[in-house]
């Protein structure tokens, strides 16, 4: 399987594989309703830059992205930052993700 990284960031496996960003980065953009008790409502709109579903490879693009798609993709994933076995440094920063989600 071939993974092309659509973020901004080079991600860390815990294996030691690391995806370097390709220099595209898929986006999407979200609109807010008015706030009603202090909470307004996220609402994604169109996922831009995302390359077109080829065989055997998967696209890695944010959480954000990821929740917008809503499992239309399932050559999409995301890094599993959520993950109990997140490697994180002194700060409490993650350094590395076990895998991805989908």
């Amino acid at each position: 399987m071939k993974y092309i990284n659509m973020t901004p960031h080079a991600i860390h496996l815990n294996d030691g594989r690391v995806f370097e960003p390709s220099g595209t980065i898929a986006r999407v953009g979200s609109s807010f309703t008015e706030f009603a008790d202090d909470v307004c409502i996220q609402v994604f709109g169109e996922v831009t830059d995302l390359s077109a579903p080829e065989d055997d490879v998967r696209y890695i693009v944010s959480g954000m992205v990821l929740s917008a798609l809503k499992g239309q993709r399932v050559d999409a994933v995301a890094p599993a930052t959520g993950h109990v076995d997140c490697r994180r440094n002194e700060k409490g920063h993650i350094i590395s993700v076990p895998g991805f989600v989908r």
